[in-house]
C-alpha cells in the first residue's frame, strides 16, 4: 500500500493522537477503536490487517502496551514512503499519545504532592482507595471467568482468594505469588 502524506496530514495525525491521549484513561489501548476509525476507515492510511497486526504484535511483545501506537505510526510512515518516514510516523504517533497524558499526570501528581496536607486532597486519596480496589477485583473477576462463570473452576477461585488474602495480610512480594500462580497453571491445577 502506498499513500501520499502532506505535512498537514502528519499534523492532523499528531493532533488526533493528542486528543486521544486525554481520552485514554484506561491506557492507550482503550482508544484503539477510534484509532481504527481514523487510520483505517477515515484516512485509509492503514489496512485492516496492518492495524490488527500492529495491535497483536505490540500486545505479544514484552514492554508497555502503548507500543502498538508506535507500530501504527511506523506502518503509516512505511506506507507513505519508507523507513525514514516510518521513523517520522513513530515519532509523531508516540509524541501525540504520550505528551498530553504525561504532562497532565506530572502536573496533577506535583500539585497533589505539594498539597498533600490539604483536607480535600487527603479525602480524595482515601475515597479513591476503595474504587481502585473494586476496579482491581472486577478486572480479576473478568480475567478469571472470561465469558462464563463456572463453579467447577473452584481451584481457580480458591487460588485467587488465597492470593488476595496473602497480599492483604502479608508483605510477600507480588512477583512470588505470580510465579506460584504460573507454576500451578503449568501443573494444570488451576
Amino acid at each position: 500500500m502506498t499513500i501520499s502524506l502532506l505535512w498537514s496530514d502528519w499534523l492532523a495525525m499528531f493532533g488526533h493522537f493528542l486528543v486521544l491521549s486525554l481520552l485514554s484513561v484506561g491506557g492507550a489501548i482503550t482508544t484503539a477503536p477510534d484509532m481504527h476509525r481514523y487510520l483505517v476507515d477515515g484516512r485509509h492510511w492503514l489496512t485492516d490487517p496492518q492495524f490488527s497486526a500492529s495491535v497483536a504484535i505490540a500486545q505479544a511483545a514484552p514492554g508497555p502496551n502503548v507500543l502498538f501506537v508506535a507500530l501504527m505510526g511506523w506502518q503509516v510512515g512505511l506506507n507513505a514512503g519508507g523507513p525514514l518516514t516510518g521513523l517520522l510516523g513513530v515519532f509523531i504517533a508516540m509524541l501525540g499519545i504520550l505528551l498530553p497524558s504525561t504532562t497532565l499526570t506530572y502536573l496533577a501528581a506535583s500539585w497533589g504532592h505539594r498539597n498533600r496536607t490539604l483536607r480535600g486532597v487527603r479525602a480524595f486519596k482515601q475515597g479513591m482507595a476503595p474504587i481502585v480496589i473494586a476496579l482491581l477485583i472486577s478486572t480479576g473477576y473478568i480475567l478469571a471467568t472470561g465469558s462464563n462463570y463456572r463453579l467447577a473452576d473452584w481451584p481457580l477461585w480458591l487460588a485467587a482468594a488465597a492470593t488476595a488474602l496473602i497480599v492483604w495480610r502479608s508483605k510477600i512480594h507480588l512477583l512470588y505469588l505470580l510465579g506460584a500462580g504460573a507454576v500451578l497453571g503449568w501443573l494444570g491445577w488451576v
